[in-house]
């Protein structure tokens, strides 16, 4: 597979880690040299993952997986934004305290998985269909989780840069919120969900 056609198909999977990377910048506020790290990392692993995942089930159970991995992706980006609007909405009350807590950390615990697996959903696809192609999936896997890694590199430092725009701080926040579940709706579009509403 030529290397401009793997760069496009890693910088497509990228998009969504760069929403959700630019949403968590945005919560965060302070990005230090470790969130980013762990953020990126944990993002490229996934996208990197999941490839190989996808190609090692092979085709055989395309079928099952098609069927219900939309669902789970947007049920975890769902979750994490909704939270994500629950802390925004409190933000005011929060400002009126003594003392502002600090924002909840999306780069740790299970918040981080949720968002990486959810955001390498559609790389498991990817990973099935190479598998059907039977084309080698290591080299593409390293480069699609490259991407990811930058990518959320740049839109958590993007985030973290709308957010000391100290007046659009909450409307950033709610908006990242939101840009979750349109990723997660977006999925559910893409996979034909609403395909016999309008």
């Amino acid at each position: 597979m030529p290397l401009l056609t793997i760069l496009g198909i890693a910088v497509a999977l990228a998009m969504d880690a760069f929403a959700v990377a630019i949403a968590t910048g945005v919560c965060l506020k302070q990005v230090s040299v470790r969130q980013t790290f762990r953020l990126s990392w944990h993002f490229g692993l996934f996208q990197a993952m999941m490839p190989v995942i996808g190609w090692g089930l092979g085709a055989s159970i395309q079928g099952y997986i098609a069927a219900y991995a939309h669902w789970l992706a947007f049920v975890l980006l769902a979750l994490v934004g909704s939270n994500m609007l629950r802390e925004a909405l409190a933000l005011e009350k929060e400002q009126e305290g003594a003392a502002d807590a600090p924002p909840r950390d999306a780069t740790r615990g299970m918040t981080m998985v949720f968002l990486s697996v959810a955001t390498s959903i559609d790389a498991l696809a990817v990973g099935l269909s190479m598998s059907m192609l039977r084309v080698s999936i290591f080299y593409p896997a390293l480069i699609i989780g490259l991407v990811a890694g930058a990518f959320t590199i740049i839109g958590l430092h993007l985030g973290k840069r709308v957010a000391r725009l100290g007046w659009i701080s909450l409307w950033a926040e709610l908006a990242g919120g939101l840009v979750l579940w349109l990723i997660g709706l977006n999925i559910l579009r893409e996979h034909g969900v609403f395909a016999g509403w309008f």
